[in-house]
């Protein structure tokens, strides 16, 4: 299995930019297809972002495509989450999880999942 550690939210102003880490341990990072969720009070978690175990395939959820970028760095077992453009409504815990196989995309109750990082967005 792996063990998922994230990093890097924070308090942002609106229209500003976060970068949230992933660290991986345990079993090779690269054997997994990662992906962020968010989950804001009072509402289900939802998907963000994904990305095959090679980075060549990426997927947005369309309220954060051409402001957010998923990428993976897999000699440094971290994955990562450039946030720009940030709105209030991006206000949640950030989650990275780590999916079935290289090519298949975690779900929510499935898969291995780190603890979270709060964003934070100012209006």
């Amino acid at each position: 299995q792996v063990q998922l550690v994230e990093s890097g939210g924070g308090l942002v102003q609106a229209g500003g930019s976060l970068r949230v880490s992933c660290a991986a341990s345990g079993r090779t990072f690269s054997s997994y297809a990662m992906a962020w969720f968010r989950q804001a009070p009072g509402k289900e978690r939802e998907f963000v972002a994904g990305i095959t175990w090679s980075g060549g395939r990426t997927d947005y959820a369309n309220f954060v495509k051409g402001r957010f970028t998923v990428s993976r760095d897999n000699a440094k077992n971290t994955l990562y989450l450039q946030m720009n453009n940030v709105k209030p409504e991006d206000t949640a815990v950030y989650y990275c999880a780590a999916g079935a196989s290289r090519w298949e995309y975690p779900k929510v109750g499935s898969g291995y999942w780190g603890q979270g990082t709060q964003v934070t967005v100012s209006s």
